[in-house]
């Protein structure tokens, strides 16, 4: 047997400002469950979770946030070269810029934001051919 790949966990030391990112980003996450230590959401048949620091050092320890390129990078799909665009103006507005839309030499529409905790949230479409 081969262990599938079935959810990405997200740690952050501030639960309403990251929900608050994925959901600006077009995530379905409900907005009553801000009061849960845990949360988890299906997106694009992957569950995201985040937990807070404190959930994380309740069953490990103290907590120490990676440092450096050691964070986990996301990776968003779009439905075209303009949803890039539009998706990262939207959270380029609200402070979330890191690389502006490029056209990729690999033959894509490429940007890449960051969430409230650092971690690196790319957004792609294909180009058309």
């Amino acid at each position: 047997m081969i262990p599938q790949l079935n959810a990405i966990g997200l740690v952050t030391t501030d639960l309403a400002a990251s929900l608050s990112f994925y959901r600006l980003l077009g995530l379905d996450i409900p907005a009553d469950i801000e009061s849960q230590p845990h949360v988890e959401v299906v997106a694009g048949g992957v569950r995201l979770m985040w937990d807070t620091v404190e959930v994380v050092e309740s069953f490990g320890g103290p907590y120490t946030p990676p440092t450096g390129d050691a964070r986990v990078s996301l990776a968003f799909e779009c439905s075209s070269p303009a949803e890039v665009d539009e998706v990262w103006a939207r959270l380029a507005e609200a402070g979330h810029a890191e690389v502006e839309p490029f056209d990729a030499p690999w033959g894509q529409r490429y940007a890449t934001i960051a969430d409230p905790d650092g971690n690196g949230v790319d957004l792609f479409a294909a180009l058309p051919s």
